[in-house]
């Protein structure tokens, strides 16, 4: 399909249900039209919709549509609107236009990033209660302990080669994430499928028989937390109580470990991955943070997430009315995905939007949504920049010959991320 000059993209009329004027709108349109490569760089697409405006009708194969949401401005109203429901349990069954909607049926589904207000108040309330900054901060010597063993183990090789994926961003997640909750011994290739398979589905029934694998794991490791509690997150969670004496359910507790467990990992590591090859296509920018490491990953770090964001779209939301998104209007029943990438590359908010530079400064140029907006917004934030600033730091000074030894692979592509499992390097 080719577009015509028309910046709206091809149009389709109907006439007002009075009978009145002919209404015209944009057709539906296939990312892949727009750029064939759209499933390996997502922003050329990005920027063309967001020159003919905010929000576009997408058609996914024969059968799927969805609602995308472009533009720093739009992104971040869409994020806070509350007629755009996350409450898929509750609001699933209003969704149209998708052959399969998310299977959210069964345990492991009562977590807040599935919830709404005043149910996604309540339980951000009691999860904040347990994963507070101090925690987060306390973590520090042991993600700085841990990095400098991989990276010791790493540089072994003899041939100067390595995966980055396998030698440092898995395991070190892995690792953080597991004593952060109170996890021992984990069966990693047990744990690797099932946050493969339920963050990039390769179906939908290899998604639910993930799911279905790791819950029961997870309802005997807190029935075991409940019987001998321990110094983590998990047996805080278990143990919360607020003011008014309300706690988590037990499948509200299960549900928040698998969030944690899974969405929190896979995210991660796709930010340290998207960071290095960051770094590697801007070779100016990486002599620049090689010489000043201390004073300049902070900004690096928010650099890369802003570049090129670790969770392209936010998860889907339903619309239970009719909204108004940037003077377009979104049915009800529409299922919205909103461009967390494509809001850190739009030129109203960001100079020079599509130039990596670790050294920004100006205020305009600050306020990324790569972590959400809003009552979403991300609770494991802090931990993932904190890890950022330790493995870039470490990482670069241990290894400052680092370099790409090929072309990633492994290409993933999931319904709101996309990245590399491997990502070669050489030293």
């Amino acid at each position: 399909m080719k577009w015509p000059d028309d910046p709206n993209g091809p149009i389709r009329s109907h006439p007002e249900p009075s009978g009145g004027a002919v209404v015209t709108e944009p057709a539906a349109v296939d990312l892949l039209d727009i750029d064939p490569d759209f499933g390996s760089d997502p922003y050329r697409a990005y920027a063309v919709l967001r020159a003919r405006g905010p929000v576009h009708e997408i058609r996914a194969g024969e059968k799927d549509r969805f609602w995308l949401v472009v533009g720093h401005d739009a992104c971040r109203e869409a994020l806070t609107d509350p007629r755009l429901s996350r409450d898929w349990p509750r609001n699933g069954h209003l969704a149209t236009g998708l052959e399969a909607p998310p299977a959210t049926d069964g345990p492991g589904n009562a977590h807040m990033l599935l919830s709404d207000p005043p149910d996604h108040t309540r339980l951000r309330r009691l999860a904040a209660r347990a994963f507070t900054p101090r925690r987060v901060a306390a973590l520090a010597p042991r993600i700085q302990d841990v990095t400098e063993a991989l990276v010791t183990a790493m540089l072994a090789a003899e041939d100067r080669r390595a995966d980055l994926v396998d030698a440092l961003a898995y395991p070190l997640r892995m690792t953080v994430i597991c004593e952060l909750l109170g996890i021992p011994d984990l069966d990693r290739d047990a744990f690797r499928g099932w946050s493969d398979e339920i963050t990039a589905p390769t179906g939908a029934e290899a998604a639910r028989a993930a799911q279905a694998e790791a819950v029961p794991y997870l309802g005997g490791l807190i029935a075991a937390k409940r019987a001998a509690p321990a110094d983590d997150l998990l047996s805080d969670l278990i143990h919360t109580v607020d003011e008014g004496g309300d706690r988590m359910s037990e499948d509200e507790l299960l549900s928040m470990a698998l969030l944690l467990l899974l969405a929190g990992h896979e995210s991660t590591v796709n930010f340290l991955c998207k960071g290095v090859r960051a770094l590697f296509a801007h070779p100016d920018q990486f002599a620049l943070l090689r010489g000043d490491l201390d004073g300049l990953v902070e900004g690096a770090v928010e650099e890369m997430l802003r570049y090129d964001a670790p969770v392209e779209t936010a998860p889907p939301r339903v619309a239970v009315e009719p909204v108004e998104i940037g003077g377009r209007s979104v049915p009800a029943g529409a299922v919205v995905l909103i461009a967390l990438g494509d809001a850190g590359r739009d030129p109203a908010r960001f100079t020079a939007p599509d130039r990596f530079d670790i050294r920004r400064t100006g205020t305009g140029d600050r306020g990324h949504l790569a972590f959400g907006h809003g009552v979403h917004y991300c609770l494991g934030a802090p931990l993932a920049r904190l890890e950022g600033r330790i493995v870039f730091r470490t990482l670069l000074s241990r290894c400052p010959t680092l370099g790409p030894d090929g072309r990633p692979g492994g290409r993933f592509s999931g319904l709101f991320a996309q990245g590399e499992r491997k990502v070669p390097v050489r030293w």
